[in-house]
């Protein structure tokens, strides 16, 4: 965790998001609902499952059943590097911008870096959200 001046964690997390490696995945994602006692088949093209106390919920390509789409987004980040408020940073960038909201996925690959995060926005808005990203990893 960072203590730091705004401007200093503004600065710092521009430089995360440059050094971070970026990848935009292929076609649109939706979630998929099943009952607690059926867990979903853990299938390679299923990106992420998750569970409440009722349901499972997993994030898979999108089937023509799909009420919400979205577009994905991947950051794996350099190890070492203090990405401490770079969610919360890039939510507000993307909220503030574009005026939508998002879904982070997060988690850990030592193999190559550490943390690493997808990033979901609405499947509509994927060439407005590549452009704020694209545009903060080069500084602007």
């Amino acid at each position: 965790m960072s203590d730091e001046a705004p401007d200093e964690t503004e600065r710092r997390l521009r430089g995360v998001i440059a050094a971070a490696e970026f990848s935009v995945l292929d076609g649109v994602w939706s979630f998929r609902e099943s009952p607690i006692d059926q867990p979903p088949e853990l299938r390679r093209d299923v990106l992420a499952v998750v569970r409440d106390e009722d349901s499972w919920s997993s994030l898979a390509p999108a089937d023509v059943s799909a009420q919400e789409t979205f577009a994905l987004f991947s950051f794996h980040f350099p190890p070492d590097v203090d990405n401490s408020g770079f969610d919360g940073w890039l939510a507000s960038e993307l909220k503030r911008r574009l005026g939508t909201g998002v879904f982070v996925v997060c988690g850990q690959n030592s193999a190559r870096g550490g943390v690493y995060d997808y990033w979901g926005c609405p499947a509509h808005l994927r060439t407005e959200a590549l452009g704020v990203i694209t545009g903060l990893r080069g500084g602007r």
